[in-house]
């Protein structure tokens, strides 16, 4: 068989055919959808025969993986697994890049359907590449100099009287263990040299910017990434698994499908720490993710 890599937008994702991810694959074909991960952000799998352990066995060959989440539990009996279920909360449904609240957030990761509503519970994905090539002059020279801090510990903007038990326990387990990183907030990506703006969700605050002033320059550089051109909206089908480049995309969990169940298993791949364009790296301020993640080389 010979691996097809087929455009599905112009700025983010592709269609890849002609290779069984449930078997090993060779050093050749892991280096062509490397090389199409770092090309189009985000891959599209159909009509894959993987399980849990296969699934990981296919993201191992690209490095190490994580443990499901820093704070959130893993599929019972499968550590490095975790349940994206409808029934534990839809608490993606906001822009974010994965776990960027630690040190070294994942670089890339891979979802893979395993309960589908009839309709709705798309997921989004942005290129934050394309946005940054999108900022004015100005624009783009500023956010080259800013740093942000991210944390799992931050206002949801949802009032105290809408949230019942289950949501309140399951956002206590999510701050479990808090966590505040500061990173910066244009990214060097480590394979292509490509900037792309590492902000998203759990970007609360811009250092040296009081709280309302790193609101509004956010939201504005925020507006770029989720414009409908850098999106690419995915519709789940059976036996897909959708991987993304954690380091220089955001995503979204569209929550329009009624409550229905609907479940994905998303497996990690332990990444680097983030590098700005003066070659500074990311600090931590707060909270130890070393039980979740290994860095990447």
């Amino acid at each position: 068989m010979s691996l097809e890599i087929t455009k599905i937008t112009a700025n983010i994702g592709a269609r890849v055919s002609g290779v069984d991810i449930s078997r090993p694959l060779d050093t050749e074909t892991a280096a062509a959808v490397r090389a199409a991960l770092s090309t189009h952000k985000a891959l599209v799998f159909d009509g894959v025969r993987l399980d849990d352990d296969s699934h990981q066995a296919f993201v191992r060959t690209f490095g190490e993986v994580t443990t499901a989440h820093p704070t959130v539990s893993s599929v019972d009996g499968v550590p490095n697994v975790l349940p994206v279920d409808s029934e534990r909360g839809r608490a993606a449904n906001h822009w974010h890049t994965d776990v960027t609240f630690v040190l070294n957030p994942p670089q890339a990761t891979t979802l893979r359907s395993i309960t589908l509503p009839p309709y709705g519970g798309e997921t989004l994905i942005a290129s934050s590449a394309a946005a940054y090539r999108q900022l004015p002059e100005p624009l783009r020279r500023l956010a080259d100099t800013l740093w942000a801090e991210h944390t799992n510990d931050y206002d949801y903007a949802v009032p105290d009287e809408e949230i019942d038990e289950q949501q309140a326990a399951q956002r206590a387990q999510f701050t479990s263990i808090k966590y505040r990183t500061v990173h910066p907030v244009v990214r060097v990506h480590p394979l292509t040299g490509e900037r792309g703006l590492y902000i998203g969700g759990f970007a609360q605050r811009v250092v040296g910017l009081s709280p309302s002033e790193s609101r509004r320059v956010l939201d504005l550089l925020q507006a770029y990434v989720t414009r409908p051109e850098n999106v690419l909206r995915h519709r789940w089908s059976p036996d897909q698994l959708v991987i993304f480049d954690n380091r220089i995309t955001q995503h979204y969990a569209i929550d329009n499908y009624d409550g229905l169940p609907r479940r994905l298993h998303r497996v990690t791949l332990a990444g680097d720490v983030p590098v700005g364009t003066e070659g500074k790296e990311s600090y931590s301020i707060e909270g130890d993710a070393s039980h979740y993640t290994s860095v990447a080389a």
